[in-house]
């Protein structure tokens, strides 16, 4: 039978008796994420779609933590007027956003809007 500190155990730790002394490994740190990022991440409950994400990096539209916070904001007026999806620009910037699902379907800038006919709205928010 094994022994450790003067005691018997009726059993061999996976490891043998050795590996009992040894201390326990320390954690690596979590890397460190860029402030915009982060306070991005915790202030918008917005969720992008594919679509719209792949929108996003073809139209070359450039979306702030300012702006996230904005549309944040516009999407809690939409919901509390009851609306379901709406148009809501953003400067020169325009979002097809869910209400309920809190998800931008798509989105636009303002030279690309021109001759486009929205459909599927209820709702606009101009903020």
């Amino acid at each position: 039978m094994a022994e450790v500190n003067g005691v018997i155990l009726p059993f061999v730790p996976i490891g043998g008796v050795d590996g009992l002394s040894r201390k326990p490994t320390s954690i690596s740190p979590v890397p460190k994420s860029s402030f915009e990022e982060i306070l991005a991440n915790e202030i918008s409950n917005i969720k992008f779609s594919g679509h719209a994400q792949s929108r996003l990096v073809s139209r070359d539209i450039d979306v702030s933590a300012s702006d996230l916070i904005r549309l944040e904001d516009a999407v809690e007026k939409a919901a509390s007027k009851g609306a379901n999806d709406s148009l809501i620009m953003l400067d020169d910037k325009a979002f097809i956003v869910s209400i309920k699902n809190r998800t931008v379907v798509t989105l636009l800038e303002r030279n690309q809007m021109e001759g486009n006919i929205i459909t599927k709205i209820d709702s606009a928010v101009f903020a």
